[in-house]
């Protein structure tokens, strides 16, 4: 049981863990999207900063993730829910601390829709669509990916078809992804958060930051 586990939660971590976004910024543009607008590898800040077929990528990519780890657990210890509620959190958790960039990651929105996606493809959906509502009447992508995150625990209840390994992976889901928008509400509260189309600026570094490529103060959203 105990090896199960281990196996379950190293390998969905480690998919997580994948910065497709950093990658992809690399080979389009030459640089780290870490110094570009919000500092975050999600596909928001690389679409801002390379393009729509980049972000887009980054988005499918970071979305198969998800989806591909928690299929793994199911085949290397089984089917039953326990196993895909935990590859799901901790693929997300990989995403959000990848171990390959000093854990500094994302925001996990992609790969929990992902991982989701193969556990309760019909509650995605439904969030999925109220994402897109949000975004597209507010403009701010970080206000339709929080709405989206906190509402979809009570879509699954509602469903009928939550287990309760599910549901707790899908409040902790939330949790960490809700955490990581902190400085998102904080602007949004604010009336400072920047609208959808608006170009990624260079990310300024923090005060005493060691790596280069490290970000500061975030001045976009970004996922």
């Amino acid at each position: 049981m105990l090896s199960k586990i281990i196996l379950v939660f190293i390998e969905a971590y480690l998919l997580g863990s994948i910065p497709f976004g950093y990658l992809l910024y690399r080979l389009r543009q030459g640089g780290d999207v870490r110094a570009i607008g919000s500092g975050n590898i999600g596909a928001t800040n690389v679409l801002r900063g390379a393009g729509i077929a980049a972000g887009a990528a980054t988005f499918l990519l970071d979305g198969a993730k998800g989806y591909v780890a928690v299929a793994l657990a199911g085949i290397f210890a089984g089917h039953a829910p326990e196993w895909a509620s935990l590859a799901a959190v901790a693929a997300i958790a990989g995403h959000i601390f990848p171990v390959f960039l000093k854990f500094r990651g994302g925001k996990g929105v992609a790969t929990g829709l992902g991982a989701f996606l193969r556990i309760a493809p019909f509650p995605v959906m439904c969030v999925a669509a109220l994402f897109a509502m949000v975004a597209s009447l507010s403009r701010y992508v970080s206000l339709g990916s929080i709405a989206a995150v906190v509402a979809f625990p009570f879509v699954l209840l509602a469903s009928g078809d939550a287990s309760p390994y599910s549901l707790a992976a899908a409040v902790i889901g939330a949790v960490l992804i809700v955490s990581r928008h902190s400085t998102n509400i904080h602007r949004l509260l604010a009336g400072e958060e920047i609208r959808t189309g608006i170009r990624a600026a260079p990310c300024a570094p923090e005060s005493g930051a060691t790596d280069a490529g490290a970000p500061g103060r975030e001045r976009s959203q970004g996922k």
